[in-house]
């Protein structure tokens, strides 16, 4: 028997299922509009002393490290604190550890949490790679040995 089909079985005997890609994704949705209106909110003041919309552009970009930064810590506290980010929650979705289906361990959540940002920046092919698994895993939760699902 494969790790996926162990997995599986495991899920069964515990009464869980997985979440499904579109609960994840509009997660990963409502996550997003959460870290951008934060990030909106935080440098609006600057923004509205900027002329031109290329001077509006060059601030925004200058300031990627720190919405990655933010990006990662947003998840990992969450992934953390609760299991679930507030995309998660509002989905009633939540992040696993895949050996004992609890709470992720702080590493774990760390781990995960930085392996997102490095698939969103490599065109999100981390993500891409949950449509071909049965357990439907992508980049980051196999580094975190994490699975996603229903609360």
């Amino acid at each position: 028997m494969g790790d996926d089909e162990a997995l599986l079985q495991k899920l069964h005997h515990e009464g869980l299922t997985l979440a499904s890609i579109n609960k994840r994704a509009f997660a990963m949705f409502i996550d997003e509009m959460i870290i951008s209106l934060l990030f909106f909110f935080i440098i609006q003041d600057h923004i509205a002393a900027l002329q031109t919309p290329e001077a509006i552009v060059a601030y925004t970009q200058s300031l990627m490290l720190y919405v990655l930064l933010i990006k990662v810590a947003y998840q990992a506290l969450f992934v953390g604190l609760y299991g679930a980010t507030l995309g998660k929650m509002a989905l009633k979705i939540k992040v696993v550890d895949q050996e004992y289906l609890d709470l992720p361990s702080w590493q774990a959540a760390i781990i995960r949490a930085v392996m997102r940002v490095v698939s969103e920046i490599l065109f999100y092919f981390g993500f891409v790679v949950a449509l071909f698994s049965p357990v439907k895993r992508t980049w980051h939760d196999k580094f975190a040995r994490t699975l996603v699902v229903d609360a």
